[in-house]
């Protein structure tokens, strides 16, 4: 057996407290072998061990369900999102820019997951077109905005409503990025309402109509080259929808500045002044708001798939962190209180996952696509939003610095909260649904 060599000054300390004496005798009465193991228990604490890396994925929800050709989708969006984006994303979400150096990338980036014509694919596989709007967010929302509003609603729209010289002279430059695109609907006084309360206004003389009013949030407007303007006809009292190409004389967009979310996203007012454009810039595929309700309850699937990547990009940053945080001597993932927090996130990932792939598998059922994304959407952002609070908590006062990830996805959830529609007209969509009763005013 090894020798040991005493401590005497702990032995002095010891002896204020215990009977040394009973404890030497105690020990030197222990068999050998007992005494090995205590003395190996007591050689120093054992070598660390690398920190266990987070998996959202915690029941195989996607690698059961996913086809190989799923599966590859994702790796590809998720390998652009976490090499090139995530290094960069704090800075221009901090400076409230768009970063424009990663138009072209991801362009590149959406051929190679999508093929050569990923727009065509985006506009007809829903489920391949949540993929990627749950990777892209899980990293950063504010790209993922970008795609949504360039793609899933100005490309989309031409793509339903467009006649076919308005798809030949768009569909392909807006696919490739050559141009970028916005959408208008929400006004300054109408958000939950729009589909009756739209003050924007389109009159036709001839072959030509005169677009007045304002709209408010319309992202990428400050840069797009097309704008797909949502108006109401002064003649039948219905919605239709126009392409107003930017420096169109009355025209005039201007930076929503101050917002606390989505600070990269180009958020905007916009002001219509007698704004004329042909009828051949009128998408004649719109017969009313009906119309536009059908393209929103897409869009709407898509933000909880949003609030899904965010869920799981909020619980993987906060997991890192709370195993590489060293606090009272341990990583504070070794604390009850924050295992259990911990374990309420990855219960929200794990839920919403579970709901956004159901959803995934009801396309086919357009009918009832309006409801099934209504709750989506107030599920997955409600966890979402429970999960980022959790997340933020956790990390005590880094919780509000951009350098952990948290803070910005805490920020960019309350954004997520309010759009496509606010959490209560989403629960109204789906009361009446279920009940047969309609709850609005």
């Amino acid at each position: 057996m090894p020798t040991t060599v005493l401590d005497t000054d702990l032995l002095d300390r010891l002896s204020r407290k215990i009977d040394v004496d009973k404890v030497l005798r105690g020990l030197d009465a222990m068999p050998e072998e007992h005494l090995a193991r205590l003395l190996a228990a007591t050689d120093g604490p054992a070598e660390p061990k690398e920190p266990r890396e987070p998996d959202p994925d915690f029941y195989g929800l996607f690698d059961r369900q996913l086809s190989d050709e799923q599966q590859r989708v994702r790796r590809v969006v998720r390998r652009f999102m976490v090499e090139t984006v995530e290094p960069v994303a704090n800075g221009y979400w901090e400076r409230g820019e768009m970063p424009f150096e990663l138009v072209q990338p991801l362009a590149a980036m959406l051929r190679e997951a999508l093929g050569e014509t990923p727009a065509e694919r985006y506009c007809t596989d829903p489920f391949v077109a949540g993929l990627v709007s749950l990777e892209i967010p899980r990293v950063d929302p504010s790209l993922g905005t970008f795609l949504g509003v360039h793609w899933g609603l100005c490309l989309v729209s031409i793509h339903l409503f467009g006649s076919d010289a308005q798809k030949a002279r768009w569909l392909g430059p807006l696919e490739r990025f050559e141009k970028i695109g916005s959408w208008a609907l929400t006004e300054p006084a109408h958000g939950s309402d729009a589909a009756a309360g739209l003050e924007t206004t389109a009159t036709r003389t001839g072959d030509t109509w005169t677009i007045t009013g304002a709209k408010k949030w319309s992202g990428n407007a400050t840069f797009a080259d097309v704008t797909v303007i949502w108006a109401k006809d002064t003649a039948d009292g219905e919605v239709k929808g126009f392409l107003v190409e930017k420096e169109t004389p009355g025209f005039e967009v201007t930076k929503l500045e101050g917002k606390i979310a989505k600070r990269a996203v180009q958020n905007v007012d916009i002001r219509l002044d007698g704004v004329e454009v042909p009828e051949s810039s009128r998408l004649p595929g719109v017969r009313s708001f009906r119309d536009v309700a059908g393209q929103l309850a897409t869009a709407r699937a898509g933000v909880a798939w949003e609030a899904v990547g965010m869920a799981m990009g909020i619980y993987e940053h906060t997991h890192r962190y709370c195993t590489r945080r060293v606090q009272f001597g341990k990583p504070i993932a070794g604390f009850q209180l924050v295992q259990e927090s911990l374990v309420r996130m990855l219960g929200n990932v794990v839920a919403v996952q579970a709901v956004v792939l159901g959803l995934g598998h009801a396309y086919d059922e357009p009918h009832r696509l309006h409801e099934r994304a209504s709750l989506a959407k107030v599920f997955c952002v409600d966890k979402m939003r429970e999960t980022a609070q959790i997340g933020r908590g956790l990390l005590g006062g880094n919780g509000i610095l951009l350098e952990h990830h948290v803070a910005r996805l805490f920020a960019d959830a309350e954004a997520v909260y309010s759009y496509e529609g606010s959490r209560e007209m989403n629960a109204l969509i789906v009361g009446r649904a279920i009940t047969g009763l309609s709850a609005f005013v």
